[in-house]
């Protein structure tokens, strides 16, 4: 009776958590219908170039977040492309941006993988007059401007609520980030931990963070290991999207489903099987087309004289950013959307990108 019941909680929890975010079509094109028009470079008398530079390319996170980026350039004209390291490495990011300065393009819209690796080529890029608009950096000095999905620490609270009631309150867990420098990850954790604090006081984080460099196979090793040293771990809260895969490949090998429980940000291209097979109840998401699609969008507006209008409050006609917010009134440069879903099995059709 009582596994059950807790099972009818979880199912509960899950529901409140697909409630909480916004839905948007994370398949296929981005929904543009409501796009600014004065982005296309028929309205800007000019075609720009405009380069997303990501983490790590060839996963699937940023093959979506491609996608974005070359629909933008499809549907406006403009020269947008994205390039990124093959592994996830800060040095290699650093080079990259080096190469589009020397290129001299127009703007940069990054996600970088470490902030303070950054900082300096991006200084010298704004000297240069190129523009920057980060993405997944909140922290970040060398910016134009920084837009985000959502608020960080939200993020991180909702995976902590749907965690610890899976987890019933109480038990180890263990939390993961791509780079103990990645700014957004570590505010999502900020916010996982804060909340369960405050709400699961018999829970307890062991070890530190465990860095995976955006990398399943370290996920799953690193789980692994921590699991040996902790047989008794009963939860996994993950901040990189592959953590998804590793923790759901180590739970099936180890026939733990039910005793060892994961929340996380997640897709389903990379986590569907086993949310499918029950390894995994609940993963969570941005849609990295559409981020990539604002950002070349903002670029485009700051580029085209309309610099005054990127403010709180702005709508760029994407699902998830038609009413953006500043969390500090002393930094306005820093924009939130709303722009994140939580995703099951019973729901995951939606979102098989």
């Amino acid at each position: 009776m009582r596994k059950l019941l807790s099972s009818f909680a979880l199912t509960a929890t899950l529901a409140a958590a697909l409630a909480a975010g916004p839905a948007f079509a994370a398949s296929g094109p981005v929904d543009t219908t409501n796009v600014r028009k004065d982005v296309t470079s028929q309205a800007t008398k000019k075609a720009y170039t405009i380069a997303t530079v990501v983490k790590v390319d060839g996963i699937a996170w940023f093959d979506r977040m491609r996608e974005g980026v070359e629909q933008f350039k499809k549907d406006t004209g403009h020269d947008t492309f994205m390039v990124g390291p093959s592994q996830a490495d800060a040095a290699a990011q650093v080079q990259i941006v080096e190469n589009l300065i020397a290129q001299g393009v127009d703007a940069i819209c990054i996600v970088p993988f470490s902030v303070e690796a950054v900082e300096p080529v991006l200084k010298k890029a704004r000297d240069r007059g190129i523009l920057v608009i980060a993405h997944e950096a909140s922290n970040i000095v060398n910016a134009d401007y920084v837009l985000e999905a959502f608020d960080n620490k939200a993020y991180g609270a909702k995976l902590m609520e749907v965690l610890g009631k899976a987890m019933g309150g109480e038990g180890k867990y263990v939390t993961t980030v791509g780079s103990l420098t990645s700014k957004s990850q570590n505010e999502w954790i900020d916010g996982a931990v804060a909340y369960q604090k405050e709400h699961f006081p018999k829970m307890s984080q062991v070890t530190g963070r465990l860095e995976t460099y955006d990398d399943a196979n370290t996920d799953y090793n690193k789980l692994k290991e921590t699991l040996t040293t902790y047989p008794d771990l009963k939860g996994i809260i993950g901040g990189p999207m592959p953590t998804s895969a590793g923790a759901g490949r180590l739970i099936t090998e180890r026939g733990l489903k039910d005793k060892l429980f994961f929340s996380g940000t997640g897709l389903v291209s990379v986590a569907g099987e086993y949310l499918k097979n029950g390894s995994v109840q609940y993963i969570q998401f941005w849609d990295p087309a559409v981020a990539g699609y604002a950002m070349n969008v903002m670029a485009t507006m700051v580029l085209s004289g309309k610099k005054g209008e990127i403010k709180p409050g702005l709508n760029l006609g994407l699902n998830g950013y038609t009413n953006l917010i500043s969390p500090d009134a002393s930094k306005t440069n820093l924009l939130y959307g709303q722009g994140w879903v939580g995703v099951t099995k019973e729901n995951m059709k939606d979102y098989n990108f």
